[in-house]
């Protein structure tokens, strides 16, 4: 954790895991309340991201970053650029131990400013000869996993007909919400931002306020905005019987996967069902190429399937066996 000298703001990166490779992580651009819970946001990410690379069978630890923005504060255009540098210089001091890439609050564009200030860096604009947004492949790997649990649960992967909510439609929800709605599912959408109706419009999805879509009568919940939603509060009063979504940490403590469990819901755990950006980054070290990416995100639904079938067979939660297949590949690494 840096103040940087250009901006004044403080910069973050932890390194939770290097035992499979460098850890690759996101970098947040975010107004936190105060520096614990910057701390925290990125400790609980790195972890998630060393598992997420495990369970992906990447070679690829985890790492995440971050840059505080003050609360209430608009950066101009050249405090941004300062803060991308003085995050460039903290990145490039771990000497390869943490690879960043874009992540909420952050662009392809602002990798480049990055870059400037280190070599690692994932992620970049194609025309720089990295892989651009990895937005649309994290949208591929959400829609494989909510086929791939959808076929577990109703033993049907099609799409068409099934009732879907989509909670969050920014960058990725957005995408994940037209991939569903092109497959032939009814949607139900939710945003904070308003002007996202128009978006539901289009798709002629059902509009609904946040805090009533994750109540929703549906066959399927994708959270797509920021995490924590599923809790000993809501978990009760969920109508839906498949969760899959793009959100990470979408359990607020591990516990709530059992929660779910009980009450017969399907959840797919959010590590494995939103690895689709990481692993398209991740053909970007050697050497990039799309249809390859491609290929590796639809291998996201054999990956549950095992998860699934370990689950059914030992009673144990998806989450548990999620984690118990990355532990498994960190030993082995």
């Amino acid at each position: 954790m840096r103040r940087g000298r250009r901006s004044g703001l403080y910069t973050l990166v932890a390194v939770h895991s290097t035992r499979r490779g460098p850890s690759l992580g996101g970098c947040r651009m975010w107004a936190y309340g105060d520096t614990r819970l910057a701390v925290r946001d990125v400790l609980r990410l790195s972890r998630a991201m060393t598992f997420k690379a495990a369970v992906a069978d990447l070679p690829l630890g985890g790492g995440k970053g971050a840059i505080m923005v003050p609360q209430g504060v608009r950066l101009t255009p050249g405090q941004r650029r300062s803060a991308l540098l003085d995050f460039g210089d903290l990145v490039d001091s771990l000497d390869g131990r943490y690879v960043t890439a874009e992540d909420v609050g952050t662009s392809s564009r602002d990798m480049g400013v990055i870059a400037e200030r280190t070599a690692h860096v994932a992620g970049l604009a194609r025309s720089r000869g990295g892989s651009g947004d990895p937005s649309p492949f994290t949208a591929l790997g959400v829609e494989v996993s909510i086929r791939a649990s959808c076929e577990r649960a109703f033993s049907d992967r099609s799409l068409r007909n099934r009732s879907i909510c989509v909670l969050g439609l920014g960058h990725v929800g957005s995408r994940v919400a037209k991939r569903c709605s092109r497959a032939g599912a009814r949607l139900i959408v939710a945003d904070v931002d308003e002007s996202r109706k128009v978006l539901a419009r289009q798709l002629g999805a059902t509009w609904v306020a946040p805090d009533r879509a994750w109540s929703a009568k549906v066959d399927v919940l994708a959270p797509c905005a920021l995490g924590g939603l599923l809790d000993d509060d809501t978990v009760p009063r969920l109508r839906c019987r498949v969760i899959a979504g793009a959100a990470n940490n979408q359990l607020a403590d591990e516990t709530i996967a059992e929660r779910l469990q009980e009450r017969g819901i399907l959840w797919a755990p959010d590590f494995v069902a939103n690895a689709g950006g990481l692993i398209n980054i991740s053909e970007e070290l050697g050497g990039y190429d799309a249809a390859v990416a491609r290929r590796r995100v639809g291998a996201i639904a054999a990956t549950l399937t095992e998860i699934f079938d370990r689950s059914d067979t030992t009673g144990q939660t998806p989450l548990a066996a999620a984690l118990d297949l990355a532990s498994r590949r960190l030993a082995d690494a």
